[in-house]
């Protein structure tokens, strides 16, 4: 079988009509189970589920009426949020009665919930829900849904009454949509000393390259300021004045690296420990991606302290004070330092001179990344 085209997405062979076919006799024998001698109100949810219910009306072999009900939520590949009904259903058609819901996919659930409670308002005997397909990853809902056919990663598909923008529905079989190849970008670590110069850097990288910049400051004040679970937690130690345990900060990271519209991302100030680059590559490979480099900026210890002091006297810092600075040069030294040594040992290890003007040294980190990317891709 054959990739097909419908719009401007391609769709690839995902489902045979052998599967179809059993998943639909699966419900079949559910639901008779289910009715026992009851008769069954079968509600259609229109257009999707149309030749679904058709094929399950040919196997279903007990007492069973047919209405069709009609609402909206999807436009091209995405789900709206906003649900309409478009075709009711009159309430004495199924007061009082049996009623099973007949859906042709399950994802979010927005539309099954906008169902159910008008539906409800018609006074069932019993309502249940069944769908040809289901989509756990995607479902956000409480409802139970009673009766499935077949359990599927969270896909775009086509066929068999799903469409994309109305074509697509009289396909035999499921098609899902092709994944389209991205220019992909390096996954790395910006890393060096206080007054290396990483955030600034970081940020040029990230306008020029369109990288998603991972900054643990930035995530922590990001999510203490819109109050999310995360954030109250490490609110609670830094109010505290502790360091925010590894555990939440890589919490809040994998929120950003499970986006699909990630092209490449950049770490600055993560991770600062062993453990840390332990933990972070773990967290890569559950995701199937990988740290291709940790690129470090080398400046001498006393050009550093120049630099801290005189941005100290202009941007008010408080701990941009000579012994302070020591101080954190000792910790960087102490505990972060080994963190080359770790990506040394994966061969990942890049050094760059991060001594002249900004145009420079980005040139120079810019000239790393596309080496790392050419070699990665021959």
């Amino acid at each position: 079988m054959k990739e097909i085209q419908l719009h401007d997405k391609t769709f690839e062979p995902y489902i045979t009509k052998e599967q179809i076919a059993d998943a639909i006799k699966k419900i079949s024998f559910e639901i008779a189970s289910y009715a026992q001698e009851d008769q069954i109100v079968f509600v259609i949810v229109l257009k999707g589920a149309f030749i679904f219910s058709a094929e399950l009306a040919k196997q279903y072999n007990k007492k069973a009426v047919f209405e069709f009900y009609r609402l909206k939520s999807y436009e091209g590949t995405q789900t709206t949020g906003k649900v309409k009904i478009l075709v009711d259903i009159d309430a004495e058609l199924i007061k009082g009665k049996k009623v099973v819901i007949l859906e042709d996919i399950v994802d979010t659930g927005n539309t099954l919930v906008k169902i159910i409670d008008e539906l409800t308002k018609k006074e069932p005997q019993d309502l249940k829900v069944a769908t040809l397909f289901f989509k756990p990853d995607a479902y956000t809902k409480n409802i139970p849904i009673d009766f499935i056919g077949m359990e599927i990663p969270n896909e775009f598909i086509v066929g068999y009454g799903l469409d994309y923008d109305e074509l697509g529905r009289n396909l035999p079989i499921i098609y899902k949509l092709k994944e389209e190849k991205k220019d992909k970008m390096i996954d790395f670590i910006l890393f060096g000393p206080p007054g290396a110069g990483k955030g600034t850097q970081a940020k040029i990288l990230k306008d020029k390259l369109g990288l998603t910049y991972i900054a643990t400051g930035d995530l922590f004040r990001h999510h203490i300021k819109n109050k999310t679970p995360l954030g109250q937690k490490a609110k609670a130690y830094i109010d505290k004045g502790d360091f925010v345990p590894d555990e939440i900060t890589i919490d809040m990271i994998k929120e950003i690296i499970s986006d699909s519209k990630v092209k490449g991302i950049i770490f600055d100030g993560f991770p600062r420990t062993v453990r840390q680059a332990e933990s972070l590559d773990k967290l890569m490979a559950e995701k199937g991606l990988i740290i291709d480099a940790l690129i470090a900026l080398d400046v001498p210890e006393e050009r550093l302290i120049k630099r801290l002091l005189n941005r100290g006297e202009t941007s008010g810092r408080t701990d941009d004070n000579e012994k302070t600075i020591k101080h954190r040069l000792d910790l960087y030294h102490q505990k972060t330092e080994p963190v080359k040594d770790y990506y040394k040992k994966q061969n990942k290890y890049h050094e760059v001179n991060g001594v002249g003007d900004i145009d420079e040294v980005n040139q120079r980190l810019l000239d790393v990344i596309n080496s790392i990317k050419l070699r990665g891709e021959s």
